[in-house]
């Protein structure tokens, strides 16, 4: 009785607790005045909550007895130990040291994979709590920075580069699976799971997408995807943290490595999204995915970025106009290879358009397809004329060849006797040859003014060279005597000067009468 009395009693508390209570009052006052300051501090707090982890290994970390031996009603609390085990992090920098508690955890990881794959029952709080702290401690980490900061992409010969194996991968790998199967096991309750695969939790998952190590991206591109599906309570948070990314990327770093596997995930989503389409959703097509294009390393992503762009117009005919429109609007000036990008994408764009929504763009369009078959490079020509190639396009441009025809019948006769390669020449004249097998009409009278155009030009030019000439022979003529004129200056000067010395010698001798 008398020690439950003194237990009910308030305890002094020791000067060292105040003074650690007065510094985190401090440091939480620092946080929630400065928004700089506290994405230091959490930086910094995660990684010596890292550090403290690799370093707080236990003096005997032994592997725990399987789940195989153990009865169910003791499986629960076997698997939280092990959750708890794991929580510890290695340094595999150093590959010599703790060889064998590393084994022990890569061991106790893949018994706990087992387990999620296998479980029958419900995870309850407690459990998924701990699932989610282990995750944390084990992928949420600063990602190693391998100063690529000046590294240009070359767009062409991307196999050639080494890519970035991170040496804790071994463990990382099965952390991610575990992940995996838990976020798609049906014994996880989205409603109470959502209480820590919250919305920290999610930043904390897009912030990895950056990692150097291309096997982290899939895992992450498939697990981000699985969370999109499995908490619908999320699905707008995710979608404005990813655009967050995209517009961090575009006008601020043009560096990120997940922008591919980012691109993927978003793929799948517009292609489930529901019809009509909202305006947020069309918004993101404008404000997002058109100037994704504008990036020198387009080319590192441009795959998926067609296939987002794709989706809309296919859900949407109406979008065709604004994303040809998009893609005239940040087409290459000076990149070849972009310029060949751009066109295999419109040539997909163009196989999902109508025609209704052909013709409200198919006069800039073309006078910019015109430009690119006149391209000394051949590879840039080649693509444009290889649009013809296309069925669906085909017909689209014989149906409005009377537009069409006018604006780029130019480009296709100069190609055919003045271009320096000859696939080039032979694509021209089969293009050439299919609007005039279609209207012979309307193809002869866009030779005559072609024609018409030439001789008017090279009026224009005989008559520019004409007035060159006549000014070369104005400024000939006036240039000799100019230097007359300077010599005849100088000599009467010259006369002037002697006669006054003269008189004035003459006046002194004479005595001034």
């Amino acid at each position: 009785m008398i020690k439950q009395i003194l237990n009910k009693l308030p305890r002094k508390s020791s000067s060292k607790s105040v003074h650690n209570g007065e510094r985190s009052n401090e440091l939480d006052s620092a946080v929630v005045n400065s928004t700089g300051v506290s994405d230091k501090v959490s930086k910094l707090s995660l990684t010596v909550k890292s550090k403290s982890n690799i370093d707080s290994v236990p003096a005997s970390y032994e592997a725990l007895p399987s789940f195989r031996v153990v009865s169910s009603s003791e499986k629960h609390n076997l698997f939280i130990k092990k959750l708890n085990m794991c929580c510890v992090v290695f340094d595999f920098n150093e590959p010599e040291k703790n060889v064998k508690e590393k084994d022990v955890k890569k061991q106790t990881l893949l018994e706990l994979v087992d387990y999620v794959s296998s479980v029958n029952s419900k995870f309850n709080e407690v459990t998924i709590q701990e699932i989610t702290k282990m995750v944390a401690a084990n992928l949420f980490r600063a990602l190693p920075n391998l100063n690529h900061e000046n590294k240009v992409v070359d767009l062409y010969d991307q196999e050639d580069d080494e890519f970035f194996m991170d040496p804790s991968w071994p463990h990382l790998q099965i952390v991610y699976e575990f992940l995996l199967r838990f976020v798609a096991s049906p014994e996880t309750n989205a409603k109470l799971a959502k209480r820590y695969v919250d919305h920290s939790f999610v930043l904390r998952l897009l912030d990895l997408f950056d990692s150097e190590d291309q096997r982290e991206r899939e895992y992450l591109k498939t697990i981000l995807h699985r969370i999109y599906g499995k908490f619908m309570v999320h699905r707008p948070f995710i979608r404005k943290a990813v655009n967050n990314i995209f517009y961090h990327f575009m006008f601020e770093t043009e560096k990120h490595n997940g922008i591919a596997q980012l691109l993927e995930v978003l793929g799948s989503i517009v292609n489930g999204f529901a019809l009509p389409l909202k305006d947020e959703h069309k918004l993101f097509l404008a404000h997002v995915l058109i100037p994704l294009h504008k990036p020198k390393c387009l080319s590192m992503y441009h795959q998926q970025l067609v296939y987002c762009v794709c989706q809309f117009v296919e859900k949407d005919a109406k979008l065709a106009d604004t994303v040809v429109r998009g893609l005239l609007k940040y087409w290459p000036a000076t990149s070849s290879s972009k310029e060949v990008m751009f066109l295999g994408e419109l040539e997909e764009i163009l196989e999902v358009t109508q025609a209704a929504e052909f013709e409200k763009f198919m006069a800039p369009l073309f006078s910019r397809i015109g430009q690119c078959i006149n391209s000394s490079h051949f590879q840039v020509a080649e693509r444009a004329l290889f649009l013809w190639n296309n069925e669906h396009i085909r017909n689209l441009t014989t149906q409005n060849r009377k537009v069409i025809l006018p604006i780029i019948f130019s480009p296709l006769e100069k190609n055919t006797h003045a271009h320096w390669n000859q696939a080039v020449q032979s694509l021209t004249l089969n293009v050439r040859k299919i609007f005039s097998d279609a209207d012979q009409s309307t193809f002869q009278d866009c030779l005559v003014r072609y024609q018409e155009d030439e001789t008017k030009e090279k009026e224009n030019i005989a008559k520019r060279q004409s007035t060159w000439n006549r000014l070369d022979a104005m400024a000939a003529a006036k240039t000799k005597p100019m230097v007359i004129s300077t010599s005849a200056t100088i000599t009467t000067t010259v006369a002037t000067s002697t006669t006054a010395e003269t008189t004035s010698t003459v006046k002194q001798s004479t005595g001034g009468r």
